[in-house]
């Protein structure tokens, strides 16, 4: 049987833990530590979404370091010409999210293994050794958190 006392004190501990969540929430949010993301992209039918999810990402956090890390078949949407398959240019939201920061990184394993050059890409393709290597990177020494769309 639980006296007055103890139900007490156990309602205060529950509003404590309460509050403290929404503590830290207020913390989260704030933007004196912006976000540091690793957005993978393996498949390049995904990257309209992955895009819309960066630039809403940015909205809601503007000081965000955002690097977005392509190999495989997800190098494809950055490549010249390339359209989504309602026939827009990707380039022209890369262009507008690289002026927002956002870094887009072209895995150079995949090149050599599709047969594919760096002229073959936009300008704002940056290009690392791994694709795979450079988010492992980025997570382990950078601090990066990871998301896939």
């Amino acid at each position: 049987m639980r006296t007055i006392g103890s139900c007490l004190a156990m309602a205060i501990a529950v509003s404590l833990l309460i509050l403290g969540g929404c503590s830290t929430r207020g913390d989260l949010t704030a933007n004196e530590h912006p976000d540091k993301v690793v957005y993978h992209i393996n498949d390049s039918s995904n990257a309209t979404a992955a895009l819309r999810n960066v630039g809403n990402h940015l909205d809601v956090n503007p000081q965000a370091r955002i690097v977005v890390v392509t190999h495989a078949l997800g190098v494809d949407f950055l490549m010249e010409g390339a359209r989504d398959k309602n026939g827009n240019p990707y380039n022209v939201a890369v262009e507008a999210l690289t002026e927002r920061g956002v870094i887009f990184d072209v895995c150079e394993i995949t090149l050599k293994g599709r047969k594919l050059e760096r002229s073959q890409f936009i300008p704002e393709a940056k290009f690392v050794p791994s694709g795979v290597a450079e988010i492992g990177k980025l997570q382990a020494r950078g601090g990066f958190a990871y998301l896939k769309p």
